[in-house]
């Protein structure tokens, strides 16, 4: 009997202190003052973020314990008032999270498979952005200098540093294939235009079932299946729109031998800038064939503004828009995030090129239509 008693309580003692249920996430914070509170985020299949914790800093040190399910997810941290969060996946595994106050890119999640693959993935990423940072000053002393060797040296290095990125970002998602990892950084790839829309689809096809099976994976192909409609190959969304005098103008009636759809808006300075180019080749090419239909991303109650940044621009072709800021129904049917942006038709409304601009733009249309 006296052998089997300190059996049960050393028993006891692991039953206490060790539930196979549930599991911790333990942070030393540095930096940080007592009393701060660590919010625990989740991302529902909906990407809208849910509160599912609030933890308090206390002597640099703060804990959670959570109960074990199969269901993948990722959830974020956010600290205090800051801004910035820092993203990890719950593993069925007790974790450990490291907080920098002043670097909260720096901080980071470790103790299993994705989180300690992600940090190192992004830790790669700072090293990139470094290198390219590094790479932008050399470049802006060497135009300061006047040294054209030294710039153009520059210019080839950032070119190789940044597909090196490319491939290390597609390498990575391609073998994060059982992980929301690959998903997430997948769907920021294809919004930034760093992965074509093929590539993106291949690497879809090859996610593990529960991956695959998440809302956030399904808003990524529908993501994809959309950009796909104004791809490089694909015959271009057709759309009406009403122009300055409130004509509705239809695209496939104003196509030329060549015709630019080009998204801009007077509020946007590279725009704004490019426009002289634009008129350049316009005024170039158009007896030859080449016409241009610009739909712009004013707001409404801003019509003169538009008006006014054509005529003061010299934009003499067709322009339209329903003044709806980002909602412009034109510029979603393309996808189109930002601008300046345009999409090159050929006369059967195929889109053979997108985004030239400056010198690559004129080249394009003097390969097609001749000097």
């Amino acid at each position: 009997m006296r052998r089997i008693i300190p059996l049960l309580l050393t028993l006891s003692v692991i039953s206490c202190n060790s539930d196979s249920n549930s599991y911790r996430v333990e942070g030393n914070a540095t930096g940080f003052d007592d009393g701060t509170q660590v919010f625990v985020y989740t991302i529902l299949d909906n990407n809208q973020p849910k509160v599912i914790d609030t933890l308090t800093i206390e002597k640099g040190k703060f804990m959670g314990t959570y109960t074990k399910t199969d269901d993948i997810s990722v959830n974020y941290f956010r600290v205090g008032k800051l801004k910035n969060t820092l993203l990890y996946f719950p593993e069925n595994v007790d974790l450990k999270v490291t907080l920098f106050k002043d670097s909260i890119q720096s901080s980071f999640v470790s103790g299993s498979a994705q989180n300690d693959n992600y940090k190192e993935y992004s830790e790669q990423i700072r090293s990139y952005n470094k290198q390219k940072s590094e790479n932008a000053k050399r470049f802006r002393k060497a135009r300061i200098e006047q040294d054209n060797l030294l710039v153009s040296e520059i210019q080839k290095e950032n070119i190789a540093l940044i597909n090196e990125e490319s491939n290390f970002k597609k390498q990575f998602v391609t073998n994060s294939s059982n992980s929301l990892i690959s998903v997430i950084l997948l769907s920021e790839m294809v919004s930034r235009k760093e992965i074509s829309t093929v590539e993106a689809l291949t690497i879809i096809d090859n996610l593990s079932p529960k991956v695959a099976a998440k809302g956030s994976t399904k808003n990524l192909i529908v993501l994809i299946n959309s950009m796909k409609k104004a791809d490089v190959g694909e015959k271009a969304p057709e759309f009406s729109a009403p122009n300055p005098d409130g004509k509705i103008i239809a695209l496939y009636d104003v196509l030329g031998k060549y015709t630019i759809i080009d998204f801009w808006a007077s509020w946007c300075k590279p725009c704004r800038r490019e426009n002289p180019n634009v008129v350049k080749v316009y005024n170039k090419y158009h007896n030859k064939g080449l016409n241009i239909i610009s739909v712009s991303l004013d707001k409404q109650g801003q019509k003169e503004r538009w008006i006014k940044a054509i005529k003061d621009d010299n934009l003499t072709w067709i322009h339209v828009s329903n003044l709806k800021f980002w909602s412009e129904p034109v510029a979603q049917q393309y996808n189109v995030r930002s601008i300046p942006a345009t999409f090159l038709l050929d006369e059967n409304g195929i889109i053979i090129a997108k985004n030239l601009r400056g010198n690559a733009l004129e080249v394009k249309i003097a390969s097609l239509l001749g000097d």
